[in-house]
């Protein structure tokens, strides 16, 4: 027996996974992850699976909206970088697809100018083709698409 694990009961375990989705939405992935601290049989995790989808701790839908909104207004994320890690964590292309909806169009052209000015006021002695190609790199860096940032470097 693993030393490293505390013993719970399942209803304690229960417990703890709802107050861990209660405390921020969580998707499938984390919620597999945070189980193995515990001593569970694969019965008893498809229980608690369940339970938590059930009583809506769990909403794969609500977590990727509110993953977007968090990435995007607070962190200054691009829709290819939120894309990528929502992959990571096991959520499916067609439900980020549908979820990026909590972006609005203007805000995200809003974001990628800012940080275009922002950051390019901090480039001081280059030529313009260094400039443009540093600024370029880095709101590829925040995921922001190739395209757009043409765009916005264009007007």
């Amino acid at each position: 027996m693993n030393s490293d694990k505390k013993l719970f009961t399942f209803e304690e375990i229960k417990q703890k996974l709802v107050n861990y989705c209660v405390y921020q939405d969580r998707c499938h992935a984390e919620v597999e992850q945070k189980m193995r601290e515990f001593v569970l049989i694969p019965e008893a995790k498809e229980e608690i699976l369940l339970y938590l989808m059930k009583e809506n701790y769990l909403n794969e839908e609500r977590f990727t909206r509110s993953y977007i909104r968090g990435k995007f207004y607070i962190k200054s994320w691009g829709k290819t970088k939120i894309k990528m890690h929502l992959k990571q964590k096991g959520i499916t292309e067609k439900l980020i697809s549908t979820c990026f909806d909590e972006i609005d169009e203007n805000d995200y052209l809003n974001i990628i100018k800012k940080l275009y000015e922002n950051y390019g006021s901090k480039l001081k002695g280059l030529n313009n083709y260094q400039r443009k190609s540093k600024i370029i790199k880095y709101l590829l860096s925040k995921g922001f698409e190739y395209e757009v940032i043409l765009q916005i470097i264009e007007n």
